[in-house]
């Protein structure tokens, strides 16, 4: 009962005890991948004691946690005191693509300065905007921009740290607002602080996990990785794998009533997502099954004993709904 997979569900906090609050949550895992925006909320609110995803919209509401892009070009959650001292660290690499793209498809760097410049303008004590607004305040000041590009705009502006998604402007969406103002008394650890406190909070939220996962998951180049790792590794333990955790988890997992009980995830969960490599949760001949044609959709996972057993879906409405499962086998 001991396996990686296992191991790793106490670590993610989806068995075994569970986080006081959304915060905590997010803040264990260091950062939990937020394109789909229902299903982090979903995915966060499984790691909570309360398991509400009211819950985790009230945290964002109250400036505890925002989505932004602080790697590897994706939306992500991450804690708000932690989100200024991560953009630096990973972030160039994105921004040095987007300047590329930028050229590609006819987007002037004099546009993005001048967006820059509007948002701060119009968001300035307090203020807030959806992207459509943002659009709209844009494209009055003259800015003649496609839905790409306005897409690309608030990405960079984000990785800047000018922008981020914070409170909800509705149901189903965030309002942008500027970062330093939505945090005005963030984390400020130096880099080499900063980069040992990254690997603490990913294998803490992560393990049992390997260097290539840590390096994958943030993008970072090899010397910081190594520095990244050196710095955690008082945090840390090494298992005979060669894989790092924090000396909590095993403990969790014993803690777990049930550890190897069914569980219904959503399809970005840091279950599935979080590692270089799958192995040790997916048998390599159902990967396209949770990630069709390589498309980058991946779809909701049954989990069982520590492993990707299925993919499952809502079906019906009203008191007919009901959860599909298309399990692998059996």
């Amino acid at each position: 009962m001991n396996s990686v997979g296992l191991r790793r569900l106490a670590a993610l906090r989806l068995v075994g005890p569970r986080c006081a609050t959304p915060a905590e949550a997010v803040s264990v895992l260091g950062a939990a991948q937020g394109q789909d925006l229902p299903g982090v909320l979903a995915s966060i609110a499984l790691r909570t004691a309360s398991g509400e995803v009211e819950e985790v919209r009230r945290a964002f509401d109250h400036g505890e946690i925002v989505r932004s892009w602080p790697m590897r070009r994706t939306l992500h959650v991450v804690a708000a005191a932690d989100l200024p001292w991560m953009l630096p660290l990973a972030t160039a690499p994105a921004l040095a693509a987007a300047a590329k793209r930028r050229a590609q498809f006819g987007l002037a760097d004099e546009a993005v300065e001048r967006a820059g410049e509007l948002a701060r303008e119009a968001l300035a004590g307090g203020g807030r905007a959806t992207r459509a607004e943002l659009a709209a305040l844009w494209a009055a000041a003259g800015l003649t921009l496609e839905s790409n590009h306005v897409t690309h705009i608030i990405s960079v502006l984000a990785m800047h740290g000018v922008l981020a998604y914070g409170p909800f402007a509705s149901a189903k969406e965030q309002a942008l607002v500027l970062l330093d103002e939505w945090v005005p008394t963030p984390r400020r650890p130096d880099r080499d602080e900063a980069l040992g406190e990254w690997a603490r909070q990913y294998f803490t939220g992560h393990g049992p996990a390997r260097r290539k996962d840590f390096a994958r998951w943030t993008g970072l180049p090899a010397a910081d990785v190594t520095t990244a790792i050196e710095g955690a590794r008082g945090h840390l333990v090494e298992d005979g794998d060669g894989m790092f955790l924090d000396p909590g988890t095993p403990e969790r997992l014993a803690a777990a009533e049930d550890p190897g009980a069914e569980l219904l995830l959503p399809g970005f969960d840091e279950f599935v997502l979080g590692y270089g490599e799958r192995a040790e949760i997916l048998d390599a001949e159902h990967a396209d099954r949770i990630v069709p044609g390589g498309n980058g959709m991946f779809r909701p996972t049954v989990v069982r004993e520590g492993r990707v057993v299925g993919t499952w879906k809502w079906v019906g409405s009203g008191r007919n709904r009901r959860v599909e499962r298309e399990l692998f086998a059996g």
